[in-house]
């Protein structure tokens, strides 16, 4: 399977989320997926692709133009496309994806990963989507889609669409071919 790792571009303060970063790398290493990422050299995203690399996994990086000196892309991966908006890039990491991860960070990460459950409530992508919810990071996004369920803005089914998962073990439950 082809995963979509949204993350920060930064590491946070708590090592944890490092950490955590790099046993999703080698999660999807060991189950011999495709990462499909942001293609920065920087933060969680450095840390989930340096494991994969390090161990000859596939690692496709999606980045406008504009980011790339900003951002240090990496030259090392195994696909790297340069595209002119953050559109093209969401769009483009989507199509190559099965399932969307996000890992813990900022409202870059917030915006891509609500864009791909927005996009499967309305049966444009079948992509999985899923927080993983390392050191509670996302207990409160958790909290407000049950409001949004408990007041009628997203239904049941839309609700049971939407994963968080507290260890990365749990991801394998989602992955099938």
């Amino acid at each position: 399977m082809k995963i979509a790792v949204y993350c920060g571009s930064s590491t946070g303060f708590d090592e944890v989320y490092s950490k955590a970063a790099r046993e999703l790398g080698s999660w999807i290493v060991t189950n011999q997926h495709d990462l499909v990422y942001g293609g920065g050299n920087i933060g969680l995203m450095k840390e989930v692709a340096d494991i994969v690399l390090d161990h000859d996994g596939h690692v496709t990086g999606v980045m406008p133009s504009y980011l790339i000196d900003r951002e240090i892309h990496r030259d090392d991966l195994s696909e790297f496309i340069e595209v002119d908006t953050m559109a093209e890039r969401k769009t483009i990491m989507l199509e190559k994806s099965d399932i969307c991860i996000a890992l813990p960070g900022g409202p870059g990460t917030l915006e891509e990963i609500s864009e791909a459950i927005s996009l499967a409530r309305v049966n444009q992508i079948n992509n999985t989507c899923i927080f993983l919810n390392i050191n509670g990071y996302y207990d409160h996004l958790e909290h407000f889609f049950k409001h949004m369920l408990e007041e009628g803005f997203i239904n049941q089914k839309d609700f049971n669409n939407i994963h968080f998962v507290d260890d990365i073990a749990d991801l394998s439950r989602f992955t099938y071919e």
